[in-house]
C-alpha cells in the first residue's frame, strides 16, 4: 500500500472511530434501547480427541427490522436494508456463552463482534449434527441507563459439527453462485441487495437440489459440511440466513466481510485476501477432509480455487465453477486457468447450471445418481416462464447477468 492511501485510510479511520464512540455515549445517555445478541451459524469438530465449537456472533441495537414477506413493497425493503447497514454496535459488551457444564465470558470488540471457541470434554450424539450453544449479555455500557433492560437477554446459537464418516466438505461462494446477485452490472446489484428480500430474491436453477446431494453423498444418506464463503457484509447476514431456509438450501457456517474501515481496507478487505484468509482457516480446522469447490466465473472464483489447488493439492476433489462472466474474453481467461488446474488431475468445470454439476459429481461419486432426476426437475422449474416479480423487474426466464442465455456457455472438459 503507498503511502499516501495509507495515510488516507489512517485519518478516515481516526475520524470513523471518533464519530462512532461520540455516537455511542450520546446513546448511552439517551438510553440504547432494545437490545440483541445475533449469533451465526459455527462450526465445530468432535472426532478423535480434538473437540472444538467455534461460534461468532454480534451485539446491536434492534432496530425492528421487518420479517422478509412475499409482498413486503420496495419502500419497506429499501428501509430495512438501510437499517442494516447503518447499524448500532454494542462495543465492550460482556457475552457469556454455556455449552453443557462449560461458560466461558467474552467482550465485544468496537463493532459489536464476539467469538467464542469452546473445548468441550464431550459432544453428546445429535441426529441433525447440531450442538446448540446458549448466549446472554451479561454486561455493557450504559446498562444502568437504559431504560429497555429486559429481566434477561438471552440467545441460542447453533454450531454444525460434521460426523466423522463425512465423505467431503464444501467450500461454495454465494454471489451469483447460489443466488442471482448480477455482480457484474451495478444497477441490477443494487436492486438485488437492496429492494429484495428474502423471499423475493432468485437463486440460481436447482441450487437446492444440487446442494442437498452434495450434503447426503455418494450414499444419499452422509452428513457433509457447507461453508459460505462470500464478500457479502455481515450486515447481510439475516438476509442471507433466510433466504437459505425459504429456498431449502441447506444451511452451513457462512464466512461473510466487515463492514467498516480501517488502515489497510477501505470499507471491506480484499475478494482474494478474504476468501484465501477463510478457507484456510477451514482447511485448518478439518485437515483429514477433502473438499469441493463451487464458485462463479464474474471475479476472482477461478484463479483463488486455482491457489487452493497448489496449496491443498491432495484435498480437492473438483472444482465447478458457474459460467456467468459478461464477455468472450473473461471465457478466455478461465478456460486457460481450468487448463492449468486440469494439468494437475483435478477436475476444474465451467457448467451453465446445477444439473450439469449434477451430471459430473455423480461421475466422481460425490452424489447418488437417485439425486440427478430431482435436481433436473428443478432446474427446468426454475426456468420456466419468468414469475411477476421477475416480469416486474425485467428478467427474462433462465438469464443469466450480463443479458446472455446459458445456452450461450458451453462447459468446459474435464478428466
Amino acid at each position: 500500500m503507498s503511502d499516501l492511501k495509507h495515510d488516507v485510510l489512517k485519518a478516515l479511520t481516526e475520524i470513523e472511530d471518533r464519530f462512532d464512540a461520540a455516537k455511542f455515549k450520546l446513546q448511552q445517555r439517551l438510553g440504547l434501547g432494545k437490545l440483541q445478541i445475533v449469533p451465526y451459524i459455527g462450526y465445530g469438530t468432535g472426532s478423535g480427541e480434538h473437540k472444538e465449537l467455534i461460534i461468532r456472533g454480534r451485539v446491536l441495537r434492534d432496530k425492528g427490522i421487518h420479517e422478509p414477506m412475499d409482498n413486503a413493497s420496495i419502500l419497506t425493503n429499501l428501509v430495512d436494508m438501510y437499517k442494516r447497514f447503518d447499524s448500532d454496535e454494542i462495543p465492550g459488551a460482556k457475552v457469556r456463552a454455556t455449552f453443557q457444564n462449560l461458560s466461558v465470558d467474552t467482550t465485544t470488540e468496537v463493532e459489536g463482534f464476539f467469538e467464542f471457541h469452546l473445548i468441550p470434554d464431550a459432544l453428546p450424539a445429535s441426529d441433525d449434527h447440531i450442538s446448540l450453544i446458549e448466549l446472554e449479555l451479561i454486561d455493557y455500557p450504559g446498562k444502568d441507563l437504559n431504560p429497555a433492560e429486559p429481566a434477561e437477554f438471552k440467545a441460542q446459537g447453533q454450531v454444525i459439527v460434521p460426523p466423522a464418516d463425512a465423505q467431503f466438505g464444501v467450500i461454495s461462494d454465494i454471489d451469483d453462485t447460489v443466488l442471482r446477485s448480477n455482480v457484474t452490472d451495478i444497477i441490477s446489484l443494487v436492486r438485488n441487495t437492496f429492494l429484495e428480500n428474502a423471499h423475493t430474491r432468485l437463486p440460481f436453477e436447482g441450487v437446492a437440489k444440487f446442494y442437498q446431494a452434495l450434503r447426503r453423498g455418494k450414499s444419499g444418506k452422509s452428513f457433509n459440511p457447507i461453508f459460505y464463503v462470500s464478500s457479502s457484509a455481515w450486515n447481510l447476514y439475516d438476509v442471507l440466513h433466510d433466504f437459505f431456509v425459504v429456498r431449502e438450501i441447506p444451511l452451513g457456517a457462512f464466512f461473510l466481510t466487515e463492514y467498516n474501515l480501517d488502515e489497510n481496507t477501505f470499507i471491506m478487505p480484499s475478494h482474494h485476501e478474504h476468501k484465501m484468509k477463510s478457507i484456510d482457516r477451514i482447511m485448518t480446522m478439518y485437515p483429514d477432509l477433502p473438499f469441493v469447490l463451487i464458485g462463479d466465473s464474474t471475479q476472482q472464483d477461478p484463479s483463488i480455487y486455482r491457489e487452493v489447488t497448489q496449496k491443498y493439492a491432495d484435498r480437492v476433489k473438483a472444482i465447478y465453477i458457474r459460467a456467468v462472466s459478461p464477455s468472450p474474453e473473461r471465457d478466455e481467461e478461465i478456460q486457460k486457468l481450468v487448463d492449468e488446474v486440469i494439468g494437475t488431475g483435478i477436475s476444474m468445470v465451467v457448467v451453465p447450471d446445477s444439473y450439469e454439476a449434477a451430471k459430473h459429481a455423480t461421475k466422481l461419486g460425490l452424489i447418488h445418481p437417485d439425486a440427478l432426476a430431482g435436481i433436473l426437475a428443478e432446474r427446468n422449474e426454475d426456468k420456466q416462464a419468468p414469475t411477476p416479480l421477475e416480469q416486474a423487474l425485467n428478467i427474462p426466464a433462465g438469464a443469466e447477468p450480463g443479458g446472455r442465455s446459458p445456452d450461450d456457455l458451453t462447459p468446459n472438459r474435464s478428466p
